[in-house]
């Protein structure tokens, strides 16, 4: 599961500076639901082959009492609960300040990895104003310029040391491995009733696990034969022998349980349309390359003319997404669970597919007498021949020449065509084209 990094200090001092460089400028997802006075950012970060979660946070005054300060304090003390690590950013130019006093002093009492970003200190790596950092009783710190990325890889690597790195992330796939499926959506749209509803009256065989650090549950279950681990990200929690789901949102939990899922069921709420909220998720989901099934719940409390305003909806703001079965239920009622369950097993079972290359190559050399790439200038792209690249999300790789001049709309043409024959559905499909060298090239 990926480790969490939380950016805390106060206003000014470069956080989001930080944060656009460790995620490379990747747009972060935002929490946005009702209650948020300032958002915290939410967002994606590579290190080589490791990959991260960073949380940009507003600035911080633990002492605040009232107003809005308080509210950012409360996200804040929020986004350091959520995470793993925490690097600390000060304002080497500034100096210190009675309010970084105030910080060191709540995050020693946190228990968490705390690291000490020296910030603005480009030129400054042996500068006799970082001693008085020590003053924090935090450790060293580490001189960074976000700016200009100086340190920001130290310093990162510094903070994900104590985290194991799974190398076998991308190992051949168990046919009796049972499917990982993450429940995702808004906060009260239903996911704790769905589950209750799934443990209690599926007659499910579930038990709880030990979670990680991070207190995620992974619940096993079976039904009619077929193996399901369900990844919580309702806050489910274990009470006596009775399964009590709390409905607490934590967009961190969503993230890792989409990361480690092979399906995820993006629930949305009939009676509120699709959010913003919901774009962003199901847009995590499609970058993750997880399979989807959407479901709308508490179908049953809207009308005929909200249903098709809905519908409208989810065609519009979720167009991304429409290769994904559409289904309509009522987690409280118990009504159209059934078709939920089949969809998923179609799903995960197109995520894995298996698609032979002969196969693969015959439907391109067909597609291409169909319809050929258009040609760009002198250069008129030869699509040779293809095979499968990789497995949840199937990935199909075509070889041949001057194929970066392949069209985003031709290469919508190929997907609709492998997708047809080999009858994918829920699941995202990438191509990617490679490009025969040529040896005259350099002559």
């Amino acid at each position: 599961m990926k480790p969490v990094i939380a950016l805390v200090g106060r206003p000014n001092v470069g956080k989001s500076t930080l944060f656009n460089r460790m995620t490379k400028s990747r747009d972060a997802i935002v929490a946005d639901f009702a209650g948020l006075t300032r958002d915290r950012h939410y967002g994606d970060g590579h290190l080589g082959d490791r990959e991260f979660i960073v949380i940009d946070t507003g600035g911080f005054e633990p002492t605040a009492e009232s107003g809005i300060v308080k509210e950012m304090a409360k996200q804040t003390r929020q986004a350091v609960a959520e995470a793993d690590a925490v690097i600390f950013v000060v304002d080497v130019r500034g100096g210190l300040s009675a309010q970084d006093h105030d910080i060191a002093r709540f995050l020693r009492t946190t228990g968490k990895k705390i690291l000490l970003a020296a910030n603005k200190a480009e030129g400054m790596t042996d500068s006799p104003l970082l001693g008085e950092f020590y003053e924090l009783g935090l450790g060293a710190p580490h001189p960074v310029s976000a700016a200009h990325g100086q340190g920001v890889r130290s310093l990162t690597e510094a903070a994900l040391v104590d985290f194991p790195f799974d190398e076998d992330e991308e190992a051949e796939v168990d046919p009796d491995a049972p499917i990982r499926l993450a429940v995702a959506g808004r906060p009260n749209v239903g996911k704790s009733t769905l589950i209750n509803t799934w443990l209690g009256e599926e007659r499910l065989v579930a038990f709880d696990l030990p979670g990680t650090t991070r207190d995620a549950i992974h619940v096993p279950f079976e039904r009619h034969g077929q193996k399901f681990e369900l990844i919580d990200t309702a806050g489910l929690r274990r009470k006596g022998r009775v399964f009590e789901a709390i409905e607490k949102f934590s967009v961190v939990k969503t993230l890792q349980a989409i990361a480690d899922a092979n399906v995820v069921l993006l629930l949305l709420d009939a009676t509120q349309g699709v959010t913003d909220q919901d774009a962003h998720i199901a847009g995590y989901i499609l970058d993750s390359g997880r399979a989807v099934v959407l479901a709308v719940n508490k179908w049953d409390a809207v009308d005929d003319y909200q249903k098709q305003l809905l519908q409208r909806s989810i065609e519009q703001r979720l167009a991304f997404l429409k290769f994904a079965p559409l289904l309509h239920i009522s987690a409280k009622k118990r009504q159209g669970l059934g078709p939920v369950w089949k969809a998923i097993a179609d799903a995960h079972a197109s995520a894995t597919r298996k698609m032979p290359t002969p196969v693969l190559t015959r439907l391109l050399h067909e597609a291409v007498e169909h319809q050929a790439p258009k040609r760009a200038g002198m250069f008129r792209p030869k699509l040779r021949y293809a095979h499968q690249g990789g497995m949840n999300p199937p990935i199909i790789v075509i070889h041949g020449n001057s194929l970066d001049h392949v069209t985003d709309s031709y290469k919508r043409f190929l997907e609709g065509r492998f997708r047809d024959h080999f009858k994918l559905i829920g699941t995202p499909l990438r191509i990617e084209m490679r490009s025969s060298r040529n040896p005259f090239d350099e002559k």
